[in-house]
C-alpha cells in the first residue's frame, strides 16, 4: 500500500519555524521527485517546493524562495520542508505528494501519490 503521510505542523507566531516531515511507504523511493503543495481557505492548491529524484535538484515558488528549505532522505524515504521566517500568509494545509521521474509542469494533478495533509498556522 501507497503511503505518503505528513507531519510537523502546527501554530506558530510569525517569524517563527517548522519543519514538516513526509514519510513514504509502498513505492520506489528514489524513482520519484517529490513536492511540497500548500492550499489555504478559499485559495489554490498551489506547488511550494520539489526536488528532483535524479539529482536533488530544488525548485521553490516566489513566495517561498529563501525561507523554505526542502530536502530528502533516500535511506530514511523521508522527505522534509524547513520553513524559516514564517509568515501569516503561509498559514495552510501542506500537502505532500509523488511524481515518477522528473515529469513537469508542478501540477497537483499531475502526481501519483499525495498525501493527506498537515495544517500549518501562522499567527500575526
Amino acid at each position: 500500500e501507497v503511503q505518503l503521510v505528513e507531519s510537523g505542523g502546527g501554530l506558530v507566531q510569525a517569524g517563527g519555524s517548522l519543519r514538516l516531515s513526509c514519510a513514504a511507504s509502498g513505492f520506489t523511493f528514489d524513482d520519484y521527485d517529490i513536492g511540497w503543495f500548500r492550499q489555504a481557505p478559499g485559495q489554490e492548491r498551489e506547488g511550494v517546493s520539489r526536488i528532483s529524484s535524479s539529482d536533488g535538484s530544488r525548485y521553490y515558488a516566489d513566495s517561498v524562495k529563501g525561507r523554505f528549505t526542502m530536502s530528502r532522505d533516500n535511506a530514511k524515504k523521508t522527505v522534509y520542508l524547513q520553513m524559516n521566517s514564517l509568515k501569516p500568509e503561509d498559514t495552510a494545509v501542506y500537502y505532500c505528494a509523488a511524481i515518477y521521474g522528473s515529469t513537469w509542469p508542478f501540477r497537483w494533478d499531475l502526481f501519483d501519490y499525495r498525501g493527506q495533509g498537515t495544517q500549518v498556522t501562522v499567527s500575526s
